[in-house]
């Protein structure tokens, strides 16, 4: 994700939605009351969107100067291709200049010291929801696996110090990456972790950094990015809608992530999401040794999405072998060992604020999933069983690729805001969330 660098916030709307609780699914009056809930979603959520737009079009300063597509000119574009043409001889070769009492730095993620650093400026300062019930608690292991694929460089780990304290003050990354968009493959870095400290956001210190980590990137040769945020700037390729699903009711209840609904009662709120107790197939946790077999599946299946990664098969070992706290995946074989279907969520937990019971609220997001021998339902039923079992409380999951087709069946509820997503320095027509395949961290 990325922020805003005219907001105040770190991302505007946050991925964590208020859901209220779902009623029994199934013919009847169970048929309608769920019907009403939805209704009572929906309409909670316009009422929110609407106070947080207001009704009146933002101007984006510093995005106007930016190589990116200008508000209103989706519908004109034709074709597909960079927006800018420049060498690295164009590029600066010294730093941008900060405010005085500021200077760079490059943070070594694999240094527990400097580790330690980016997790506290983040876990302080980073995205937290619209009522402020809950801020992204990235664990230092995850952080390490987010910043370190094949190929990273430290230069694109970019911080801002103190010149007095050396206090880590904002950060900003930038991972390689190969797109492919609407038939075309791009080299491009995802950026992420844009984060200042909240008392520092009116130095404007997030355009400085956005525009020092691009001229980084472009000093690689590398002139495309990819990148997302809770808020509409100019101008996104695709926007999708997280949706939630309870594993843990009761506790999500006692946080304010959901609300009992009307006519319900904790009892049979529970009974409405109980999972089954164990998987309806012999899905199993990804090996190294299934790693070739698993990168095909995935990456032929990907090829049905205008906007997808293209990744190696060391890529996807990065990205997709199961590491503890951090990523889970799950195969199906056939009697060869071939994989014949995949699951696979990360785990992103958010720290409750003010809450004296529970402290954190762990969360698994749909990361890539493909089913061949069963319906995706199937597939997705069973991932919620294993999340349940390795404790998450809730299982956030987009609305991209064909997400749709388990949604409703497996009682997701709606979240309150959009996920814009974004290519920096490249011109393509607009997607739909079921034309999109790409998740970003």
């Amino acid at each position: 994700m990325v922020a805003d660098p005219e907001s105040a916030t770190a991302l505007g709307t946050a991925v964590l939605g208020q859901q209220p609780a779902a009623a029994a699914a199934g013919g009847g009056k169970g048929a309608d009351v769920l019907q009403y809930i939805r209704q009572q979603q929906l309409e909670r959520m316009m009422k929110r969107n609407a106070a947080r737009l207001g009704g009146e079009s933002k101007e984006h300063k510093f995005w106007d100067t930016q190589p990116v597509p200008k508000q209103g000119a989706e519908e004109e574009v034709v074709g597909n291709g960079p927006i800018e043409v420049k060498q690295v001889s164009d590029v600066r070769p010294d730093s941008y200049p900060l405010p005085a009492g500021f200077e760079w730095c490059n943070l070594d993620i694999n240094s527990e010291t400097e580790a330690d650093e980016v997790y506290t400026l983040l876990w302080e300062n980073y995205v937290e929801d619209d009522d402020h019930l809950f801020r992204f608690d990235y664990s230092k292991p995850f952080l390490r696996w987010a910043l370190t694929p094949p190929g990273y460089s430290a230069a694109l780990h970019v911080g801002v110090r103190s010149t007095k304290t050396n206090k880590l003050l904002g950060f900003i990354s930038g991972v390689p990456a190969t797109m492919r968009v609407s038939g075309d493959a791009v080299r491009t870095v995802e950026i992420n972790f844009l984060c200042v400290h909240k008392k520092l956001r009116s130095k404007r210190l997030a355009p400085v950094l956005i525009k020092e980590v691009t001229r980084r990137v472009n000093l690689k040769d590398i002139w495309q990015a990819v990148y997302t945020a809770g808020v509409v700037l100019p101008t996104p390729v695709a926007s999708c809608r997280y949706f939630h699903r309870n594993l843990n009711p009761k506790k999500l209840i006692e946080v304010g992530f959901s609300r009992l609904a009307n006519r319900m009662t904790l009892a049979r709120t529970m009974r409405l999401y109980k999972l089954p107790d164990a998987t309806a197939t012999a899905l199993r946790p990804m090996q190294p040794a299934d790693v070739p077999s698993a990168h095909k599946l995935v990456s032929e299946y990907l090829l049905r999405f205008k906007l997808h990664p293209l990744m190696d098969v060391h890529d996807f070992g990065h990205w997709l072998l199961p590491r503890e706290g951090v990523v889970d995946s799950f195969v199906l074989t056939g009697e060869d060992n071939t994989v014949t279907d995949f699951c696979s969520f990360y785990h992103l937990p958010s720290t409750v604020i003010g809450n004296e019971k529970h402290r954190t609220l762990f969360a698994a997001y749909s990361f890539y999933n493909v089913a061949t021998s069963m319906p995706l339902t199937a597939l997705m039923r069973d991932a919620l069983v294993l999340a349940r079992d390795r404790g998450m409380d809730v299982f956030n999951a987009l609305n991209l690729m064909e997400n749709e087709q388990f949604l409703q069946d497996l009682l997701f509820g709606i979240g309150d805001g959009h996920l814009q997503y974004y290519l920096y320095n490249w011109r393509c027509a607009g997607m739909t969330p079921g034309e999109t395949g790409l998740v970003l961290l």
